[in-house]
């Protein structure tokens, strides 16, 4: 018949020895043992790969938080440029339905310099 080893000895020097010898981890541990073990692994293999596409889902929002600070930034500067360029229509517009005789300067700005 089979025999079924007692691994509790009350000097634990069987199940010391068990272990050393390669015993305790026997074919028959693993037969009775293949359902415990098969959910182990899989349980394993299901915790890496939702902490791989944790990190990469943290990546891509950190890109995209990225992505969206620029197209702010890009939105603003436009939103000056034709503010500025409405301003400066208007004005012109303005000088003409008044009849002032000033224009907007072609040539930039200079700075006079006394001695």
């Amino acid at each position: 018949m089979s025999e079924k080893r007692n691994y509790t000895s009350s000097t634990g020097k069987k199940a010391g020895k068990d272990i050393i010898q390669g015993r305790f981890f026997s074919l028959d541990f693993f037969k009775r043992n293949a359902v415990y073990i098969v959910a182990l692994v899989i349980m394993a293999l299901a915790y890496i790969a939702n902490k791989f596409v944790c990190q990469s889902s943290m990546e891509e929002v950190i890109s995209l938080k990225t992505e969206l600070a620029n197209a702010q930034t890009d939105l603003v500067n436009a939103s000056a440029r034709y503010n500025s360029m409405i301003r400066e229509s208007e004005m012109t517009k303005l000088m003409h339905e008044k009849h002032i005789g000033l224009r907007a300067p072609l040539d930039p700005p200079y700075e006079l310099k006394s001695k």
